[in-house]
């Protein structure tokens, strides 16, 4: 039988949000969080996002890798209108030897910032 955890982000201080400050695709962005190293323990991830700009900001989230396209999930977060669901529990797990990592990066520093949970599936 599965055990369920509910988790903080990796890249979370106390479950606080987490600043995008990173502006660079091709490059790892800011870290949200890093999965187990094991390839049988699941990550269902939830992340949602506020943009407090009075513009609307391109978020990129890398999934897992830092690859253009492959790895990368785009969209706009509006300006000033609360959380917006990023990712609605997309699972991930480590590769059975090194942990994956979940990071993003936005068209403008320091104006979005991510906050979620993870439940944790063993």
């Amino acid at each position: 039988m599965a055990t369920f955890s509910k988790e903080l982000l990796s890249g979370s201080t106390q479950g606080k949000a987490i600043k995008v400050a990173a502006t660079t695709s091709g490059s790892a962005g800011t870290t949200l969080h890093a999965t187990g190293t094991s390839a049988t323990i699941e990550d269902e991830v939830w992340l949602y996002a506020y943009n407090s700009s009075a513009s609307a900001v391109v978020l990129t989230i890398q999934w897992g890798g830092v690859t253009a396209v492959d790895n990368e999930i785009k969209l706009s977060v509006p300006p000033t209108s609360g959380l917006t669901l990023i990712v609605p529990g997309l699972i991930l797990t480590g590769t059975g030897s090194a942990a994956n990592t979940v990071a993003a990066y936005a068209a403008t520093t320091n104006v979005i910032t991510v906050s979620g949970y993870v439940n944790r599936i063993a």
